[in-house]
């Protein structure tokens, strides 16, 4: 019976390609394998095949062109050559087709006329959905769709059943994860290919109006439009469905950065780590953490927090948890007086009560006694009961002991509601039985040590950081530059220019006079007015590290010392002499880079002559808050500096915060010309944060600018 295409179109076209009723396949062995596929998956709806000379593909008979479909179907999969999917996607288009999976290479991923061939892509595809080309395709593994042209290990979803969609740039890597064994249940697996119309922020939010959707796994190799996947990331945040990514490689700065400390410390990576941060997304490593973040994330969504409550029955694993969670930054609360009343009783005196907890083997199969032990332990106020228990390898009978334990851990959880795991030490020591088993109970089945730690610290780090994320304003598509020519400001514009804005900048006089002698008389009178110490710098707009270059004089005294301070810069026509920043008892670097993908980003780090050295730095994207601000600058090592180390005064966090804002308001409002910004060091005294350097590099189309 035809499918009544109106009903068709009330759906979105990319609604329609991810739950199709009807599919056409057009290509040879490729398209040969989606319909078996499809068929093994159960794949309900219709089934059209479509090629110029065969009679038929895997029982299906070929319509020779798009024409002769019955209707426009919702999803085609074209296995076919670059330019005959050119043209098989306009007639897709014409006929209202919902979209379509181009699996061709040869477009935008070999350069040169591939780049140009996917920009007709697009336009021949119109409203039509496209994913790829270069692409895998997607596996719908609750509705039983496969627009899959090889084999996968995945499995149907029954109704009722919920699980984790993971989109990926890459095929091979899709391919590898349908045959993931960490008991995960996938709901869905595409891969994007070159991502030339439908791109991660599309597919997010299609994804999170389904809500048997019950987190996003990403694997990103870069993105194209950052102010997009921004909101689509945080309205997955607002549906209360959780984003992990997997980013690979590191994407070029849009311009050459090299004048300034914060070009070295913000690369592609920390622009990226920057827009996780902000978005509330947890950024894992590998696949395997990848994996076992999507699985506790599936089994109850975040945590509340870091407080893990763990049991074994040896001490060396007690101990190895220990170690790794500790080095994650997670909590094992100690017992209180309640737990360990009821946990003496029940383990007895030879078992030492902490947490992790050792309980041994004394009780080992006793049921009822590790039901007691377990529930103990998860009346402790925690955010995760965690049990380690690795299973033996058995065919047809059941492990006697170890099926005891998980039993007692399920009842447990009865009696004590809370969010529970159990983890194995290594991957393959979770069984499918047991896996399935504490599924079905609420328990997320843990595969590695390693991974489950971070799975727990990401899990417990979305919790946290999931108010702030949604209250962060939307990032906006980077502003164009306005063109025009280079300008860099020398030190003394620089600080005129930030401290119209609020940024606090020492006394200072600017020294230009035409004769060295006039110069020096020059700094004598400036002296006396500003008052010692001092500091004797050369300006320029071309002279980014004075240090380096012996273009700076400090700690000038009295007038013989400022007198030999103006000899030793006699090369320089031109001088900034100021008072000297005494009492600092930090010095940051706070600065903005502009990246072509980003826009504007603000780094905030330990500062002076070492900074690279220490690479102690947080990158923000623009704009931002200052509550984001001072959060950076508690995640500084140096940040203990500014918090009263060893006794020393505190600074005045809120001046700090402001002096940043100030440097940031001054991004925000040039952000048509600015191309970098560098202020280093800001230091920091228990009264004030000055802005002792400063580099500002802008284009401009006056020839008056900078003045």
């Amino acid at each position: 019976m035809p499918i009544d295409a109106a009903a068709h179109r009330e759906r979105t076209p990319l609604q329609r390609l991810l739950r199709p009723r009807t599919i056409a396949v057009a290509g040879g062995l490729e398209a040969a394998e989606v319909i078996r596929q499809c068929r093994q998956i159960g794949f309900a709806g219709e089934i059209w095949a479509i090629h110029p000379h065969r009679e038929s593909i895997q029982g299906v008979r070929c319509v020779r062109s798009v024409a002769e479909l019955p209707q426009a179907p919702d999803a085609s999969f074209l296995a076919i050559p670059p330019q005959a999917t050119l043209v098989m996607v306009a007639e897709l288009a014409a006929r209202g087709a919902g979209g379509a999976v181009c699996y061709a290479s040869g477009f935008a991923e070999i350069g040169g006329e591939g780049v140009a061939l996917q920009r007709q892509l697009v336009e021949a595809a119109g409203a039509m959905a496209l994913l790829g080309p270069n692409c895998y395709g997607l596996i719908n593994y609750l509705d039983g769709v496969a627009l899959w042209p090889d084999r996968h290990g995945g499995e149907r979803l029954t109704s009722g059943q919920r699980g984790v969609a993971i989109l990926t740039q890459s095929g091979n890597i899709a391919l590898n994860l349908t045959m993931q064994r960490r008991h995960l249940p996938v709901a869905c697996m595409m891969a994007l290919g070159n991502a030339a119309s439908a791109d991660f922020h599309h597919l997010i939010q299609a994804l999170i109006a389904d809500d048997r959707i019950s987190a996003i796994g990403l694997h990103i190799e870069g993105l194209t439009d950052i102010a997009a996947f921004s909101v689509a990331a945080q309205a997955a945040l607002a549906r209360g469905v959780p984003i992990v990514a997997l980013k690979t490689g590191a994407s070029r700065l849009g311009a050459q950065l090299a004048a300034s400390h914060t070009s070295a410390l913000a690369g592609g990576d920390a622009l990226y780590n920057a827009l996780f941060d902000r978005l509330g997304i947890a950024r894992v490593s590998d696949l395997g953490e990848l994996l076992e973040t999507l699985k506790l994330l599936h089994v109850g969504g975040s945590l509340t927090g870091r407080r893990v409550g763990a049991l074994s029955c040896s001490g060396g694993e007690a101990s190895l948890l220990a170690d790794l969670g500790d080095a994650a930054g997670l909590e094992f609360p100690p017992l209180d007086a309640s737990a360990q009343t009821r946990l003496h009783d029940v383990l007895g005196a030879k078992v030492p009560l902490g947490n992790p907890l050792d309980y041994h083997t004394y009780i080992w199969a006793d049921v009822p006694a590790l039901t007691e032990c377990f529930a103990a332990m998860m009346a402790v106020p925690i955010d995760l009961a965690l049990l380690v228990l690795d299973f033996p390898f058995h065919e047809g009978e059941r492990p006697e002991g170890w099926d005891e334990a998980l039993s007692a851990f399920v009842v447990a959880r009865l009696r004590q509601p809370g969010r529970a795991a159990i983890v194995c030490t290594l991957p393959e020591l979770m069984p499918r039985d047991q896996g399935r088993q504490l599924l079905a109970a609420g328990i997320a089945p843990l595969q590695g040590l390693r991974e489950a730690v971070v799975a727990i610290r990401a899990a417990a780090w979305i919790g946290a950081r999931q108010a702030a994320a949604l209250s962060m304003p939307a990032l906006l598509p980077p502003t164009p530059l306005n063109g025009g020519t280079m300008h860099p400001l020398d030190e003394a514009q620089a600080k005129r220019a930030l401290a119209a804005y609020g940024l606090v900048v020492p006394l200072g006089r600017v020294l230009a006079a035409e004769s060295l002698e006039d110069r020096i008389a020059q700094a004598l009178v400036a002296a006396d007015e500003l008052g010692y110490p001092l500091v004797l710098k050369a300006v320029a707009s071309d002279l980014a590290h004075k240090t380096e270059q012996g273009a700076v004089q400090l700690n000038l005294r009295d007038a013989v010392q400022v007198r030999e301070a103006a000899l030793a810069l006699a090369a320089h026509p031109r001088w900034l002499i100021e008072r000297m920043v005494t009492g600092g008892v930090a010095e940051l670097i706070v600065g903005i880079t502009r990246d072509a993908q980003f826009g504007q980003a603000l780094t905030l780090g330990a500062g002076g002559v070492l900074v690279e050295l220490m690479a102690d730095s947080v990158t923000l994207l623009l704009p931002t808050s200052a509550a984001e601000i001072e959060r950076a600058l508690r995640r500084l090592r140096c940040f203990a500096l500014l918090d009263g180390f060893r006794g020393r005064p505190r600074a005045p966090l809120d001046t700090v915060v402001g002096a940043v804002m100030a440097i940031s308001r001054y991004a925000g409002a040039h952000a048509d010309r600015l191309i970098e910004l560098d202020v280093n060091p800001l230091v920091i005294t228990p009264t004030s944060a000055v802005a002792v350097d400063a580099l500002i590099r802008e284009v401009s189309n006056s020839p008056d600018h900078p003045d």
